[in-house]
């Protein structure tokens, strides 16, 4: 990605590039996401307790899905769902300018957690350690993340988010905390 659609830029360049100077924005954040989903697949699916009756029941063309399809799916409709959400939002608060360059910070965001979530995915098939302990170290680091991230949205310098704060509130709650706990739910419970 960096060497094709980013005009062999170097990680630094690509992390410090301007909205401006930016090319292929929306495949960028594309195939981001793709990777973001898939790490993060990969790494919450050693703790899936099992599959849904109701899901673990159904067959595609005679093929079931273990814990990584099972995790993978829930992931990417979630995220897929949150995109489509977030995107009406900012249309219908009358932000639709800030849009893509919400995507285009986003991006640049979920690349280092990805590549965080790169090494949390080889720690955990190589270096493995006590389940439990590993999986309280990540939720812990996991919430510091979220956090993170709605400080950043925020308090950006490129100002995303809508100016009138209850919009603001808006966001993180109704698209950022209530979606995370239903998807913790639904993988978790």
């Amino acid at each position: 990605m960096l060497i094709s659609l980013q005009r062999e830029a170097s990680l630094k360049d690509f992390l410090s590039q301007s909205f401006e100077n930016s090319s292929n924005i929306f495949l960028t954040w594309g195939i981001t996401s793709i990777v973001f989903v898939t790490l993060l697949s990969v790494l919450i699916s050693q703790y899936i307790p099992f599959i849904p009756n109701y899901i673990q029941d159904r067959s595609f063309f005679g093929f079931e899905l273990n814990k990584f399809g099972f995790t993978f799916l829930s992931v990417s409709v979630f995220y897929l769902l949150k995109s489509v959400l977030t995107y009406f939002y900012f249309y219908a608060v009358r932000n639709q300018k800030k849009w893509q360059k919400f995507y285009f910070i986003a991006t640049r965001f979920y690349f280092l957690i990805a590549i965080l979530l790169f090494v949390g995915c080889i720690q955990i098939y190589y270096f493995p350690q006590n389940r439990l302990e590993t999986f309280q170290t990540y939720s812990f680091l996991f919430v510091l993340i979220f956090i993170f991230k709605n400080f950043f949205y925020l308090f950006h310098n490129s100002k995303i988010l809508p100016k009138n704060w209850y919009y603001k509130f808006l966001y993180i709650c109704t698209l950022q905390i209530i979606p995370l706990l239903v998807l913790w739910k639904f993988l978790f419970d």
